[in-house]
């Protein structure tokens, strides 16, 4: 009974794995037939306007965002104005991955271009200066000539300063036309143009350049919004979420209700705390996240207790906190979230904590006051200050596409 109850359980399943398996075949068949292909597309980037570094990587964002998956970028090369007279360039190349088609990636080449302040007016005839210059090099091997788009790129083969950055991430990509390889391309190319490499970095993502700042606070008065703004990069860029652990304080309701008694215990209260915290969650590294960002500095306990406390009080206090800040981990970017008192105000009401209700203006406005003279006395923290009095990130993409906008700027800076 053992052996035939075996048998057919075997025959049973032979039989159910075959009609998996009829079904798979047919579910790979209909993804093959469904799916757009891959296409790989050789992008030149160059600005000469401006913060010529910002802007480029910034367009990279950009063509990862709406385009494809950026897969190579190349070093980064200045050179001279070419076909005109301007201030130099700073030139590169990018190899991307997207499913659309070659007029699909035009017309978001032109809208990123026009989202950064491109002006393409009255310029097809003529070279001009500008912020960014996208041009389409190769889209796949594909020969395309239309009043609109011409790939491969017309005069790739008279341009150095695109022939040398491209050959660093497709030397032996095939022109399919003039039937030669970008290293012999760039080997008889008789542009005579100076082009220096430069030691300049870039990034292919956000994520990939907030990841080599390890750790990002984000600092700022009560009702900032630094714990929102936290969260909201947590969540995009993988990181690791450091946040304060402030509501459960004995101290605070009767704080806001008589300072002078209970300043001390509260500064105190809240210093061992965020030592032991902030210790605890800044050494222990995360293998699965990027870097860390926290909603506060431990240095933010030595801001409010200058404010709150008396100068005796403030002195003993002082010699604590120099003891347990020589021991923590400190913030690559120190980020500070600016807004006016009254709005402070307008965003403590509306977040409806019963013990913030009593907080006064003035004690909003020596906090701030507070920040501003920690961040003028220490310039080796790295602070970046963003006014986001008329902002509203958690309802605008385009207020916190802002703020992560002048982080990035923040950063790159930091890197180069």
């Amino acid at each position: 009974m053992g052996s035939m109850f075996n048998l057919s359980f075997h025959i049973i399943s032979i039989g159910k794995m075959h009609n998996l398996g009829h079904h798979l075949v047919k579910f790979y068949v209909l993804c093959s037939t469904t799916m757009s292909p891959i296409n790989t597309v050789y992008f030149s980037l160059g600005s000469n306007l401006g913060n010529r570094l910002e802007h480029l990587q910034q367009s990279i964002f950009l063509l990862g965002k709406h385009i494809g998956k950026v897969k190579e970028l190349s070093k980064i090369y200045q050179t001279a104005s070419w076909g005109f007279k301007g201030d130099d360039f700073l030139n590169m190349c990018v190899c991307l991955e997207t499913q659309m088609d070659a007029s699909e990636v035009l017309d978001r080449i032109l809208d990123i271009e026009k989202k950064m302040g491109r002006d393409r007016t009255g310029s097809a005839s003529s070279y001009v200066s500008r912020n960014v210059d996208i041009d389409v090099i190769f889209f796949n091997r594909d020969v395309t000539d239309s009043d609109t788009l011409t790939v491969p790129h017309k005069k790739i083969q008279e341009r150095r300063f695109v022939l040398r950055p491209l050959a660093d991430i497709a030397p032996q990509f095939y022109h399919p036309i003039l039937k030669k390889d970008i290293r012999n391309l760039l080997q008889e190319c008789k542009d005579t143009s100076a082009i220096d490499k430069t030691e300049l970095r870039l990034f292919k993502s956000r994520e990939a350049l907030f990841s080599k700042m390890e750790f990002i606070a984000i600092e700022g008065n009560i009702g900032a919004g630094k714990t929102s703004l936290a969260q909201k990069i947590a969540i995009d860029f993988n990181a690791k979420l450091v946040l304060e652990r402030f509501a459960d304080n004995p101290f605070l309701p009767n704080f806001y209700q008589d300072q002078a008694r209970y300043a001390f215990p509260l500064e105190m209260s809240f210093l061992a705390d965020r030592y032991q915290q902030f210790s605890d969650d800044t050494s222990q590294y995360d293998l699965f996240k990027n870097f860390m960002v926290s909603d506060y500095d431990i240095f933010k306990s030595l801001i409010f207790a200058k404010v709150t406390l008396q100068k005796d009080e403030f002195i003993l206090y002082r010699k604590i906190f120099d003891f347990m800040y020589k021991e923590v981990k400190k913030p690559r970017i120190y980020v500070f979230l600016y807004q006016t008192t009254e709005r402070l105000l307008e965003n403590i009401k509306k977040r409806g904590r019963d013990y913030e209700q009593d907080i006064k203006p003035d004690y909003l406005e020596k906090i701030n006051r507070g920040y501003f003279d920690y961040i003028k006395g220490f310039p080796e923290l790295n602070s970046l200050v963003i006014d986001i009095s008329n902002r509203d990130f958690l309802s605008s993409q385009d207020d916190y596409e802002y703020i992560l906008i002048a982080i990035q700027n923040y950063a790159l800076a930091q890197l180069n």
